[in-house]
C-alpha cells in the first residue's frame, strides 16, 4: 500500500474527503518525525512504538574490495516495534 492508497482508505473509513485525510496523515507523520528528532518515543497502545536507536561506530568491509577495512561512524536509526494487539491480528 502506498501513500495515495492509504489516504483513500483513511478517507473511506473516517468519512473525510481525500484532501482532509491527506492533511491528517501528513500531520501525523510530521508529528512523529518531530518527536523522534527531539529524542522522544511515540507509543500508540495496541499498534506499536516509534523510537530512535543509537548505532555504535564499527568497522566494515568494502564489498567491492574485501581487503579494505572501512570505519562506519555512529548513527541514529528510526525503528518501529509492533504492539501486542497488532502482532496478534497479523498472526491470526
Amino acid at each position: 500500500m502506498n501513500k495515495a492508497e492509504l489516504v483513500a482508505k483513511i478517507a473511506e473509513k473516517s468519512q473525510l474527503t481525500k484532501k482532509d485525510a491527506e492533511l491528517a496523515l501528513n500531520a501525523f507523520m510530521e508529528s512523529v518525525e518531530e518527536a523522534l528528532v527531539e529524542g522522544d518515543k511515540v507509543q500508540l497502545v495496541g499498534f506499536g512504538t516509534f523510537d530512535v536507536r543509537e548505532r555504535k561506530p564499527r568497522q566494515g568491509r568494502n564489498p567491492r574490495n574485501p581487503e579494505q577495512v572501512i570505519d562506519i561512524p555512529a548513527s541514529k536509526a528510526p525503528v518501529f516495534k509492533a504492539g501486542k494487539t497488532l502482532k496478534e491480528k497479523i498472526n491470526g
